[in-house]
């Protein structure tokens, strides 16, 4: 019998904080309209991936499959496209939301 769904530890859920949310932490939010590629190259380093993968959708879904947050790549790929920075700082934001726990 074929394994279609993976054990997670994490119960589903949303992000934390919702995609427009900027105000939630404003310097994150700066840093990543005023260098959008360093802040990509940070998030990829915390998750330990290449640096060049943290500017594509699909890093998200990563991190959404490894945290168990409800979403898909369509969904992921259509926050890039309409505002890049703010997905890229939410997805910041909850890494960040998630240290503070112990979680991450």
């Amino acid at each position: 019998m074929p394994v279609t769904k993976q054990p997670s530890a994490f119960a589903p859920s949303d992000f934390q904080t919702g995609l427009y949310s900027i105000c939630d932490d404003c310097s994150t939010f700066c840093y990543g309209l005023c260098c959008f590629p360093c802040l990509a190259c940070s998030i990829a380093s915390d998750m330990d991936e290449c640096c060049l993968c943290g500017c594509c959708p699909a890093l998200r879904g990563v991190y959404r499959t490894k945290y168990n947050i409800r979403g898909s790549l369509c969904k992921d790929y259509i926050a890039y496209v309409f505002c890049g920075a703010c997905a890229i700082c939410q997805l910041k934001r909850d890494i960040d939301t998630r240290k503070d726990q112990g979680v991450f």
